[in-house]
């Protein structure tokens, strides 16, 4: 399979970028981080009605762009590029992917319009406090009327959502839950994470009533394959943060001077700079790849997007590093924005599997 992005898509991530320099600039960053939402609705709602991006994946007889993941991952890159502050991934990735997987066509016309306009903030509750994104590893329990008991960890901004897909054990099985964020008996606690980017909550369900998404018992497969797009997307996300820390570390060895040199000049910095490169463009590559192969429906999709995501981690949280090193003892300080990107290649290194669970996924599905 031959992939190259089209003269459109171009156009699409030059028009996007610009957006972002703008409406999420450092200083926005930090600011929006250290609120408890993470994000203003102010700011989510006029980002959609500028350039619709919670629509480009839903298909138009939902109110969708109807494009497939080649353009959405171009959004997740640029997020990722600007660690924009938005329940983008929650909402269009998890949420809106599940729905459209395991829902009945009556349910995906009531719910993904909602999405798709940018007035529903929505969120997948799958992991637990075990912190394993299997859905075998599921405990919560749904009982027969659909109530709901347990709970619910690392729920991307679940703290704040107004619909819940939640994955629960229910009589007949493995079965998705639909739970709107203020219902009675959900109780909600924001997280105190290492990313505080990326928001994350506990949510605990006494009772919560529910409702059956899809067919009772057959969530399992439907939550395999949102699990894999989400892999495949986060990839995308994380070769975008990895590719702005190679940037501006260049530009800072560049700027830098010592014995009156730039830094960038030395030989061992030249060094770190072209394996930087090597290690971004190699899982950009991969992250490219498993996007384009989502869209085409290649069979060996699941292999794909594990070797991606284990390529980024290692990319993302190795430039990371050389980026604290290259700008010296200000890469460490607050001040210097190096570390919030560093906070993100290690949140998202961990995030539906570290690099070594993947590569054993990876091996697994191209053994079988």
């Amino acid at each position: 399979m031959k992939f190259s992005f089209s003269s459109e898509q171009d156009e699409f991530r030059s028009n996007l970028r610009r957006f972002l320099a703008d409406r999420s600039p450092t200083k926005e960053v930090r600011r929006l981080m250290e609120t408890d939402a993470g994000w203003e609705r102010e700011g989510w709602q006029a980002m959609n009605a500028e350039l619709g991006l919670t629509a480009v994946r839903i298909p138009e007889e939902y109110g969708g762009h109807g494009f497939g993941f080649g353009e959405l991952c171009i959004v997740l890159e640029e997020m990722g590029r600007a660690l924009a502050c938005a329940p983008f991934f929650a909402t269009t990735v998890l949420a809106a992917g599940a729905i459209l997987q395991a829902g009945t066509d009556e349910q995906k016309a009531a719910l993904l319009p909602g999405i798709a306009a940018g007035d529903v903030i929505a969120t997948l509750a799958s992991a637990e406090d075990n912190g394993r994104w299997e859905a075998d590893a599921t405990t919560l329990t749904a009982d027969a009327s659909g109530k709901l008991t347990g709970h619910k960890s690392f729920v991307i901004d679940g703290h704040t959502a107004d619909l819940i897909v939640v994955l629960a054990r229910g009589p007949a099985g493995l079965t998705f839950y639909t739970v709107t964020g203020d219902a009675a008996g959900l109780s909600r606690r924001l997280l105190k994470t290492m990313d505080p980017t990326r928001k994350m909550a506990r949510l605990t369900f006494d009772g919560v009533q529910g409702t059956v998404l899809g067919t009772p018992g057959a969530a399992g497969p439907a939550y395999d394959r949102v699990m894999t797009e989400a892999a495949v997307c986060l990839t995308n996300e994380m070769v975008g943060g990895a590719e702005r820390l190679r940037e501006d570390a260049l530009a800072y060895a560049m700027m830098r001077m010592q014995f009156g040199k730039p830094i960038a000049s030395f030989q061992s910095m030249k060094h770190k700079h072209a394996d930087m490169l090597l290690d971004v463009e190699m899982a950009k590559s991969a992250a490219y790849y498993a996007a384009a192969a989502l869209d085409d429906g290649d069979a060996d999709i699941v292999a794909m997007a594990s070797l991606a995501k284990a390529c980024a981690s290692d990319a993302y949280s190795q430039t990371a590093t050389h980026a604290v090193q290259i700008h010296g003892g200000i890469g460490f300080t607050w001040d210097n924005d190096t570390h919030l990107w560093y906070k993100r290649a290690k949140s998202s290194d961990v995030l539906f599997g570290d690099a070594f669970w993947h590569r054993e996924n990876m091996m697994k599905h191209w053994a079988a």
